[in-house]
């Protein structure tokens, strides 16, 4: 079964979640390493994830908002 490309209008909001969460994640002080710690995942995802070179998985976005004691809407809101 092939995928179907990925619309447009994905990529400016994979960027607009990477550009949130570099931005929560430095009001919480926290280096890439120190959070992707916190959450337990490696900090080469925290740095797709902040860069928009993949996209973030629904449990890994409720990690790292649980790592940074914020929402997971805050993460993904417009």
């Amino acid at each position: 079964m092939s995928a179907d490309p990925t619309p447009d209008w994905v990529l400016p909001l994979r960027q607009q979640i990477g550009t949130t969460l570099r931005a929560a994640r430095i009001e919480a002080g926290l280096t890439q390493v120190q959070l992707a710690e916190l959450a337990g995942m490696d900090h080469k995802t925290v740095h797709r994830i902040e860069y928009a070179i993949s996209d973030p998985s629904l449990t890994m976005l409720l990690r790292l908002a649980a790592a940074l004691h914020v929402p997971i809407e805050d993460l993904v809101r417009r």
